[in-house]
């Protein structure tokens, strides 16, 4: 059974950077895609960022291009999420998710089948 274990979150000021990990544990793993997602207190979860994991196509939402950068490494089983020039609105829960069955789309939940247990990320002004 894999299990996907983030890590990195804290409490930082804006115009701090942070990295996240996620870490897929347990047997071999071979995702589509690897994303990120947030949710913000009181507000739906959105996207990130993702990463296809053979192609290596990348995938960000508008609000954190150029700030943000998705990257994953084959040996460790791990996706990273770099985050730089962090602003306040940025703070959230953030979790990852691996879509590990051939379906359409990295860029909304939907088709990503495991889900780690989520890191806060706390920006302050």
């Amino acid at each position: 059974q894999v299990q996907l274990v983030e890590s990195g979150g804290g409490l930082v000021q804006a115009g701090d950077s942070l990295r996240l990990s996620c870490a897929a544990s347990g047997r071999t793993f071979s995702p589509y895609a690897m994303g990120w997602f947030r949710q913000a207190p009181g507000k739906e979860r959105e996207f990130v960022a993702a990463v296809t994991w053979n192609g290596g196509s990348l995938y960000y939402a508008d609000s954190v291009k150029g700030r943000f950068t998705i990257s994953r490494d084959y040996a460790k089983n791990t996706v990273y999420l770099q985050m730089n020039s962090l602003k306040p609105n940025d703070t959230a829960v953030y979790s990852c998710a691996a879509k590990t069955k051939l379906v359409v789309g990295v860029t909304t939940s939907l088709p990503y089948d495991m889900w780690g247990q989520g890191t806060q990320v706390t920006v302050s002004s």
